[in-house]
């Protein structure tokens, strides 16, 4: 190994658990446990307590399992994330148990053991957790636990570094037999302090929620410990046979792949990507060993049902930097993968099984680079990254130490195509209408550019923030990341006029969310002032900005567009000024006019590409908008002769239907020239001004 990982440390506090009911305890050592991607992955792992408590009906004390329910993970779960149930029920339905080869049919019988009417589903885990007969049982996906699990004799190293402490059973996938194999083991050993399950994890137990807690952390740390002291001279992976490039380098290349990559494998659906380069992907994308150990694909379930059963290494040569190559090449790779997926499902399907899903790659290994994931969305694109990264710990582990071994084939299609986890998939909600769409907005702090930001993180859109005002920038993108997570939204500091500037802020998007799908030109300026007193710096500032950049944003979203092959849609959001003129704003009204026309011509450019070019005409944002902050709204208000409140009020009464136009409004409107509502629509104009008829486009 490259560095010795920190043992794990006891996080438990005994004055904090001393108040707590034995359902409380689980909750906290359920938390603690997922607070360590060393102890489990995210979602990964499930922890219960029996518990005694009275019947809500009879009154009468009754031993209650309180386990994680389905899809819920332990480090964010809360009281209501875990399903109850009655054990005495749960030991009935041993009588209802046909055998093996009826074991699915188990799960059906879960509801009918919930206790206290809890809406929380019950996961295919539950008989694990019920038959063992211990209080308290954890189940973990420690990396250096599966790296044990996942080695050719992964029952002689459980008993050389575990003893009897620690016993090993035999792979099975996870179901009601597994449960009774696990109640066996236990009746057998009485003794024994948990369980290696091959290619699947950890099972430890106790009577006592904090002895269980501590427990798990010391047999994880004895196996941190082995492969410390077992690789510490042993090169991983059979050593570096490339180089990292530079990290401005290897996001450089990413920033070229992730659109391409994008393109392909957005079928169904638009994907979104994740880029990640630690030390630990490096070590393992540039090592001799990788293609042959990436080829045997994943071993615990958890992994692979998150990133297939095996990635795709991409051609790229990091001595050569061969990337028009690859870029030229990627096609036809993308499609062997997915041809040979299907082979894969071909030769293990069976007569009942689910069509093949999606046969696209989720996890990419660039030699030099890193790994690039994707996913129907950034949070699970991310997740996918992590779960990858453990794979590679267990097999930097298992490979030093003995023979890293995947799932045996059929075993792992089994999992993957399991009717059950198919029956999961198809209770998932619908996605938003702009699921898996990646949107940049330029002057985006803005009143504007937050709003239309704010619609379309509503709808389920990736959000880059494009804006010059670095302060006002940060708080709109931590409000948002307060409101919709941390991964939907993003921003970076672009001037519109910088060429550089804007092709970086593109480069950096594609980084982060895979490409662009939605362009909003946002970016804006007012000035007012009667021709003579329009000086040469102020109409070419005008011009700079309301023309010149939304040419360098439009350009540079062209180019993005049309690696990816997927269309797009770009929004201008220009001014009633653009078609109607007004009083002492000529140079801005002249440049509003240039957007109205260029985005014509970007219409015409874009329609073979499927890159769709509209335009939204406010009038009178006052309300929200950074353009209303300084000069412009004196000198609009001077130009008639009134203050700000008056200047609303103007606007609203020389409108037609005698409303204000509010940044909600404008958002609405740029909305829908990003969804498909408007799929047939190119090159037109919606005005957004509460009806003005010197603005009519015809």
């Amino acid at each position: 190994m490259t560095s010795a990982p920190t043992r794990l440390a006891s996080l438990w506090d005994d004055a904090t658990a001393e108040q707590m009911s034995e359902a409380e305890k689980l909750l906290y050592r359920s938390n603690l446990l997922g607070s360590d991607k060393r102890v489990t992955n995210y979602g990964g792992g499930n922890t219960s307590a029996k518990v005694i408590q009275p019947d809500p009906l009879t009154g009468q004390e009754t031993e209650v399992l309180w386990v994680k329910g389905s899809g819920g993970d332990v480090g964010s779960i809360r009281m209501d994330g875990f399903a109850t149930l009655y054990m005495d029920k749960l030991r009935a339905l041993k009588d209802k148990y046909r055998g093996v080869e009826f074991e699915d049919e188990m799960v059906g019988y879960l509801p009918h053991c919930t206790f206290n009417l809890n809406p929380r589903a019950a996961s295919i885990d539950t008989p694990l957790h019920a038959y063992v007969p211990r209080k308290h049982v954890d189940h973990m996906h420690p990396d250096a636990i599966i790296a044990i699990a996942a080695s050719k004799n992964s029952k002689a190293l459980t008993q050389e570094i575990f003893g009897d402490d620690i016993g090993w059973l035999p792979w099975k996938k996870p179901g009601y037999e597994l449960g009774l194999w696990l109640e066996k083991f236990c009746l057998d050993n009485p003794d024994a302090k948990g369980v290696v399950l091959e290619s699947h994890g950890l099972f430890t137990w106790d009577d006592d929620a904090k002895a269980c807690y501590e427990l798990t952390l010391d047999i994880i740390n004895k196996a941190i410990a082995y492969f410390e002291e077992k690789t510490a001279d042993i090169p991983a992976f059979g050593g570096a046979v490339h180089e990292r490039l530079a990290p401005d380098a290897r996001r450089a290349v990413a920033a070229q792949l992730m659109p391409a990559i994008r393109g392909h494998v957005s079928g169904a659906q638009h994907m979104v990507g994740h880029f990640e380069d630690s030390d630990t992907v490096l070590e393992f994308v540039n090592a001799r060993d990788m293609r042959a150990l990436a080829a045997l694909g994943t071993s615990c379930p958890d992994h692979f049902l998150r990133t297939k059963i095996r990635p795709l290494v991409v051609d790229f040569d990091p001595a050569a930097n061969n990337i028009d190559a690859v870029l030229d090449g990627l096609e036809a790779q993308i499609a062997a993968y997915r041809d040979d997926y299907a082979a894969y499902y071909d030769r293990c399907k069976h007569a009942d099984s689910p069509a093949l899903r999606d046969p696209n790659a989720v996890v990419y290994l660039i030699p030099g680079v890193g790994m690039i994931t994707f996913a129907k969305d950034k949070a699970t694109a991310r997740i996918s990254g992590e779960f990858y990264v453990n794979a590679i710990n267990v097999m930097r582990g298992s490979s030093a130490v003995s023979e890293y071994c995947g799932l045996p084939e059929q075993e792992a299609f089994d999992i993957e195509y399991w009717l059950l986890e198919e029956a999961k998939l198809q209770r998932m909600p619908k996605p938003k209408s702009l699921a898996g769409r990646v949107a940049i907005v330029t002057g985006g702090a803005g009143g504007i550019g937050a709003a239309t930001a704010a619609r379309y993180l509503q709808e389920g859109a990736c959000v880059m923030l494009a804006d010059i005002n670095d302060t006002a920038l940060d708080e709109v993108r931590a409000g948002f990341a307060a409101q919709y997570g941390a991964d939907m939204v993003r921003s970076v500091v672009m001037n519109v006029t910088d060429e550089t500037a804007v092709a970086d802020a593109y480069a950096y998007t594609s980084v982060e969310f895979g490409g662009v799908d939605i362009l909003v030109s946002n970016a804006g300026i007012a000035s007012s002032a009667p021709v003579e007193d329009t000086t040469l710096a102020l109409w070419n500032k005008n011009m700079d900005i309301l023309s010149t950049g939304y040419f360098l944003v439009s350009r540079e979203a062209f180019k993005v567009m049309r690696r990816q092959g997927v269309g797009g849609s770009i929004v201008f959001v220009a001014s009633k000024n653009g078609l109607a003129a007004s009083m002492n704003a000529s140079a801005y009204c002249t440049a509003k006019a240039s957007e109205i026309h260029l985005a014509r011509c970007l219409a015409l450019e874009g329609a073979e590409a499927g890159i769709r070019v509209n335009v939204v005409n406010p009038d009178a944002v006052l309300r929200g908008s950074k353009i209303w902050e300084g000069d412009w709204l004196e000198q609009r208000a001077g130009t008639y002769g009134t203050d700000k409140d008056g200047l609303e009020e103007m606007y609203r009464q020389r409108s037609m239907l005698k409303l204000s136009v509010l940044p909600e409004d404008i958002a609405e409107a740029a909305y829908f020239f990003a969804s498909g509502q408007s799929a047939k629509s190119t090159g037109n104009i919606i005005n957004v001004d509460a009806g003005n008829v010197q603005a009519f486009t015809r």
